[in-house]
């Protein structure tokens, strides 16, 4: 049975994880993430006047807070609105639990009905979580209004996500699984303290450290931080081409050179030109699977989790990055960050796997 826990401002409790108490660690995930848990609200607009009437710059992100995001969100017709589950991380974990992997996500959501719905969600795609719900305050969410390009504008409201008081509740699924997964929007703030004491019961247990450094502006502002920690803690990095120059310099294939020095897996996603990998000294590529583009959102997300499948269950390096890339393409094709139909992913596994 679903047990939903609220809690006083201030404090939080876990919202449901049906292996706890229960011999949780006779369940080994495959991959556990912690991220900002962000309700996306996706809607696709008949022409970018909106844009205009509320001075959007097309293609950019834009920090909101709460009051101004509701009265954007009023202008809409809800009916056109899809709200999924998102975040960087949790698009990733999300899209893992729908392949089939075994994984658990931890974050904060509000007591609010967007908070309800996030965890819904994840139980659906996943089959549990380690989320926490603190009362009286608004959950993080994502406002994606999608251009007939497919061009993304956004406006984001972090809310409660940023505000996670403790990773403690998260040892036992870290401790469990093979592989903690990150990303770089978690250097910002207090989140980088639940970071590194992930990252530190991660390496107390032997577990993997996965992490996607997310945005070229995250190194723009914290390269220094940034290189760091993948230098300190990383094994396995994912990159796109932007950050892999703006961290290492150079070309793709020196970064891939210069991080394998202290990475063991280092993956450079190239945009148009595909993808490449390293693990060990073995390179393999792939190149993009052509799409008709309707939404973009977590493209990057969902290369990841295709990577992590192959990865955990030890497949060919080749096979790796391929599927890696028929994911991500299958989540451009559609609207949402995440590709939630089970058999299509299924029937991607069968095809590439065999």
């Amino acid at each position: 049975m679903l047990r939903l826990y609220v809690c006083k401002k201030g404090d939080t409790r876990q919202l449901y994880n049906p292996y706890r108490n229960g011999g949780l660690m006779s369940q080994k995930f495959d991959v556990v993430g912690l991220g900002n848990a962000l309700m996306d609200a996706l809607c696709i607009l008949a022409d970018d006047s909106l844009l205009s009437e509320l001075s959007l710059n097309k293609g950019e992100m834009h920090m909101v807070d709460d009051a101004r995001w509701k009265t954007v969100y009023a202008k809409l017709d809800e009916s056109k609105i899809s709200l999924q589950t998102g975040g960087s991380c949790a698009n990733t974990i999300a899209a893992l639990g729908l392949m089939g992997a075994s994984v658990s996500y931890c974050s904060q959501v509000g007591d609010d009905d967007f908070g309800s719905t996030y965890s819904q969600q994840f139980i659906d795609a996943c089959g549990s979580h380690d989320l926490l719900v603190a009362e009286g305050s608004a959950t993080g969410k994502c406002l994606s209004l999608i251009s007939q390009d497919a061009e993304r504008t956004m406006l984001t409201d972090l809310g409660t996500a940023i505000e996670l008081p403790s990773v403690s509740h998260f040892e036992e699924s870290i401790a469990g699984a093979k592989v903690l997964y990150l990303t770089g929007y978690l250097m910002f703030g207090d989140m980088r303290n639940r970071m590194l004491e992930a990252i530190a019961i991660a390496k107390a247990n032997n577990v993997q450290i996965a992490l996607d450094v997310a945005d070229p502006s995250v190194i723009s502002i914290l390269r220094d931080d940034m290189y760091a920690v993948i230098k300190d803690h990383v094994d396995i990095v994912f990159l796109n081409e932007a950050e892999a120059q703006a961290l290492c310099g150079g070309t793709p294939e020196s970064a891939i050179e210069e991080l394998a020095k202290t990475c063991s897996v280092v993956v450079v996603k190239l945009g148009s030109k595909g993808s490449m990998a390293r693990v060990g000294e073995e390179v393999a590529h792939a190149d993009i699977f052509k799409v008709n583009a309707i939404d973009t959102t977590g493209a990057g997300d969902s290369y990841a989790a295709g990577f992590l499948y192959g990865y955990i269950r030890e497949w060919p390096l080749a096979k790796t990055v391929k599927l890696a890339s028929r994911v991500a393409s299958q989540t451009v094709a559609q609207l949402g960050a995440v590709v939630r139909e089970r058999d299509t992913l299924n029937d991607i596994i069968s095809e590439i796997g065999s």
